[in-house]
């Protein structure tokens, strides 16, 4: 029997990586001695009365049909915390809350672009960025953010790599996994090139609530027409699990994502719907809670390490994780993840699946329990040492 071609286009980059975190996860519930440093689920409870919102709905019998694109208070909701954030007047016209921001990417790679366009996205990039891009037909174009300018993008590629197919720009800020903040500047550059061309600009900001005072910098006031915001729930309060998540753009543009929800999702859960309300008007405590536990991982880690032979850690701006250099130890990312695991029984992820400049790195997530994570870094010392 035949397959559509789109099976091929939603394969992605990357899929060997995560094999050795599924057999972590499969060795973990097996009660094994397994330390999992390899997924950004923060090991933290969803706020209690995000839980208790929910609960009560449940019970109240809140599980039949919602509006495809939300209900309105949660996205009035959406629309006043993203004006916060970013300066740009939104209303609920604005947004849809989709199942996490890895749905609402997708959304937007299906209604932005298709086939015979070409998409720009910075390396490195998150695994799921190339089907996500090019399940929409279009080809997805990789600029380059080398480690040794602390993979900031090259701002000069990006501009060589604009073409008249070029449709939009995918970014993530901060990004994963390197945690780097796109300054001001750099986004002056990005605008001045979106103005110029026409272009689409999709923000990831799903980790933004991890920066320092919250935000960070943003187009979206800007560029209000072409500018398109996306973000969850999941990173800031502790709620993967529950793909609350949304799409912030123009209008229309969010009218045809509603038509394209209608054929995927035809709306979602009432009750998460109403415990996120709950959540975003908890946020700014709920974000401070998150950046300090991820402040003190990473300070953890960076003590952990510190001297490791072989290694080298890259302190992140914001988020979860940290990019550590493993070229040193005669090791790629992909060989020191598999041994490492293997000998020491941590999992961590290949650097090499988020981009050829990350091929000698590993990344590291740093939001677990701080008696395993401390564990888990003397183990990673001590395979470092080994190999010395």
């Amino acid at each position: 029997m035949k397959y559509s071609n789109l099976v091929h286009r939603v394969t992605g980059d990357g899929a060997d990586a995560w094999r050795t975190h599924y057999a972590a996860c499969a060795a973990k519930h097996r009660g094994e001695d397994v330390i999992i440093l390899s997924v950004g689920d923060p090991d933290l409870e969803t706020p209690a009365p995000v839980l208790e919102r929910a609960i009560e709905c449940l019970r109240g019998g809140d599980t039949h049909y919602t509006a495809v694109t939300g209900r309105e208070p949660l996205r009035a909701a959406i629309a006043r915390a993203h004006a916060a954030r970013t300066g740009q007047a939104a209303d609920t016209d604005n947004v849809i809350f989709l199942a996490g921001a890895q749905n609402a990417l997708f959304a937007a790679s299906l209604c932005l672009a298709g086939p015979g366009d070409e998409v720009i996205a910075f390396e490195p990039l998150y695994p799921t960025y190339p089907a996500t891009i090019e399940v929409c037909g279009a080809r997805m174009v990789r600029v380059p953010a080398l480690p040794a300018h602390g993979f900031r993008p090259d701002l000069e590629a990006l501009a060589a790599s604009v073409t008249a197919r070029t449709r939009a720009i995918f970014f993530a800020t901060p990004n994963n996994p390197s945690g780097l903040i796109l300054t001001q500047a750099d986004l002056a550059v990005i605008g001045e090139l979106a103005r110029r061309h026409s272009l689409w600009v999709v923000a990831d900001e799903v980790y933004a609530g991890l920066a320092p005072a919250g935000r960070v910098p943003s187009l979206a006031a800007a560029l209000p027409d072409q500018v398109v915001t996306v973000s969850s729930l999941s990173k800031t309060h502790a709620m993967p699990g529950w793909r609350a998540g949304w799409m912030v753009g123009p209008k229309r543009l969010i009218e045809h994502a509603e038509a394209l929800a209608i054929a995927m999702l035809y709306g979602l859960p009432g009750f998460v719907q109403e415990a996120a309300v709950t959540a975003i008007g908890l946020a700014p405590e709920a974000e401070l809670r998150m950046r300090e536990y991820c402040q003190r991982g990473c300070r953890l880690v960076l003590e952990a390490l510190a001297d490791a032979p072989g290694l080298h850690c890259m302190a992140p701006d914001a988020g979860m994780f940290m990019l550590i250099d493993v070229r040193a130890s005669g090791l790629s990312g992909y060989d020191f993840m598999r041994e490492l695991y293997r000998t020491q029984g941590v999992s961590v992820l290949d650097g090499g699946a988020f981009g050829r400049g990350t091929a000698g790195f590993i990344r590291l997530c740093f939001t677990t329990d701080e008696v395993l994570l401390r564990e888990g870094c003397a183990r990673i010392r001590r395979f470092a040492t080994s190999l010395s």
